[in-house]
């Protein structure tokens, strides 16, 4: 049986990488608009979440029209 990938589904795509969707979720941030309302600064401070996922989600923000919070 293969690893959990996370404990509830998320919106992020694969290249994220398993460890950060899951610690993501694991800290309630499951969808985009969630993002919103947090810096990436707090993200980092997330065991798991490192630069790479930071650039990542800001991509996907980006084409939604969205970004993280001040």
């Amino acid at each position: 049986m293969p690893p959990q990938d996370s404990p509830v589904p998320t919106e992020y795509p694969q290249r994220l990488g398993r460890t950060a969707r899951r610690e993501l979720a694991l800290n309630g941030y499951t969808r985009y608009d969630q993002l919103t309302s947090v810096t990436p600064a707090e993200l980092l401070a997330i065991h798991g979440v490192g630069p790479k996922a930071i650039r990542i989600l800001t991509e996907e923000l980006e084409e939604r029209g969205l970004s993280f919070g001040s």
